[in-house]
C-alpha cells in the first residue's frame, strides 16, 4: 500500500493546493515560463512527504484548521522543491526524477529565479498567520529554510574532507533533511491547537525519522543499481560528498589510504575501484545499524503516542521509511 493510502490522504490534493500557490499569485501571469517550470516540476512526481507529515502532525490536535493545514502542507513541499532545485545547481546533478534537472531546462540563472521565487512565495503566503499565537508558522518558511542553506553550506565546504567527522555529518543531516521532517510534524501539530509537550514530541519523532532516512539514503547510493538511482554507485563520492559509510569505511586502516586519495581528478576506474570496497567492507552495516538506531527511537516516540488514533499514522511514516527498498 502506498504511503498516501496508508494515511488516507488524497495526493491530488496536495498537488492541487502546491499548484495554486503560484496559480493565484497575481504577480505571476500563468504563461510565464516561471509558472509554467514550477507546474512542471510539481507534476514530474515525488512522494510529498512533508506535506503529508504537515497533515498527521495536524491529527494529534483538537482543532484542526484545513484551509490553513493545506496551505502549510502546500507550503512545505514548496520549500523542499525549492532545495532540490539548488541542490541540484550546486551537486551539477543532470537529472530529477527521471526528467532534466531544472538548470539544464533553464540554465543556472533561470533555475535559481525559479528556486528563489518559490522560497519568497512561501513567506508571502504564510504572513497571513501574523497573530502572535500563530506565529510557530514562521519556523517553516524562517528556521526551516535558514536550516537547509545552513546544511547545504556545510556540505559544500567538506567536499573531499576526509577529515570530517561523523559529529559534523550528522549535524549537517540534520540540517539538510531531518529539520524540515520534524518542522512540518511540528506546525501540523501546532496548527490544530496541540500542546506543546504533544508538539515537541512529534518534532523528535520527526527528526529521528528524517536522520534515519538520510543515512539510509547514503546507504542506498552504495546498494542501489544504476537503472534505479539514475546515476552510478557511489556517486555521492564522486561528487566529493564525504557520506557515512565512508567514514566508517575510513576506519578500516587497509582501506582509508585508496579513499583518501580519490579527488575531483580522479579516474572513473579508480573511484569504481574504491565503491567496490567500500561495498565489500564491513562500513554498509555500521551505517545500517545507527540508521536501526535512530528508526527504533522513533518507535518508543510512537508507544508514547498510544492513545491518540492517529499513533497509527507515526507508525505508518516509520513502516514506510524503514521498509525503503536496499
Amino acid at each position: 500500500m502506498k504511503l498516501e493510502e496508508s494515511l488516507n490522504i488524497s495526493l491530488k490534493t496536495v498537488d492541487r493546493e502546491i499548484e495554486n500557490m503560484v496559480k493565484y499569485d497575481r504577480d505571476v501571469p500563468r504563461s510565464s515560463q516561471l509558472a509554467k517550470s514550477i507546474v512542471e516540476l510539481v507534476r514530474s512526481g515525488g512522494k510529498r512527504v512533508r506535506p503529508l507529515m504537515v497533515i498527521v502532525g495536524s491529527r494529534f490536535g483538537p482543532e484542526p484548521d484545513p484551509k490553513k493545514v493545506w496551505r502549510l502542507a502546500a507550503a512545505a513541499e514548496f520549500i523542499h522543491a525549492a532545495s532540490l532545485i539548488h541542490d541540484d545547481i550546486i551537486d551539477d546533478s543532470p537529472m530529477r526524477r527521471g526528467q532534466k534537472a531544472m538548470h539544464i531546462k533553464l540554465g543556472v540563472s533561470g533555475a535559481l529565479h525559479v528556486g528563489n521565487y518559490m522560497s519568497a512565495r512561501v513567506i508571502e503566503l504564510i504572513s497571513v498567520y501574523s497573530a502572535e499565537r500563530e506565529k510557530f508558522v514562521y519556523d517553516l518558511s524562517s528556521m526551516a529554510t535558514t536550516k537547509l542553506c545552513l546544511g547545504e553550506y556545510q556540505q559544500l565546504s567538506h567536499l573531499f574532507d576526509y577529515d570530517v567527522t561523523i559529529s559534523e555529518y550528522l549535524e549537517k543531516s540534520k540540517n539538510k533533511t531531518a529539520q524540515l521532517m520534524a518542522t512540518c510534524l511540528q506546525i501540523g501539530a501546532k496548527a490544530a491547537g496541540a500542546d506543546a509537550e504533544t508538539a515537541e514530541l512529534l518534532y523528535t519523532f520527526g527528526e529521528k525519522l528524517g536522520m534515519s532516512f538520510q543515512i539510509r539514503d547514503d546507504v542506498l547510493d552504495f546498494t542501489q543499481s544504476a537503472e534505479k538511482l539514475g546515476k552510478p554507485a557511489g556517486s555521492d563520492l564522486r561528487s566529493g560528498q564525504v557520506t557515512l559509510p565512508v567514514l566508517y569505511a575510513l576506519q578500516d586502516e587497509a582501506l582509508a589510504p585508496s579513499i583518501r586519495a580519490i579527488t575531483a581528478d580522479s579516474p572513473a576506474g579508480e573511484v569504481d575501484a574504491v565503491v567496490a570496497a567500500i561495498q565489500a567492507s564491513g562500513a554498509l552495516g555500521q551505517t545500517e545499524e545507527l540508521s536501526c538506531r535512530y528508526l527504533n527511537e522513533a518507535q518508543d516516540i510512537i508507544d508514547r503516542f498510544s492513545h491518540y488514533p492517529a499513533h497509527r499514522d507515526l507508525q505508518a511514516l516509520l513502516n514506510y521509511f524503514g521498509g525503503r527498498e536496499k
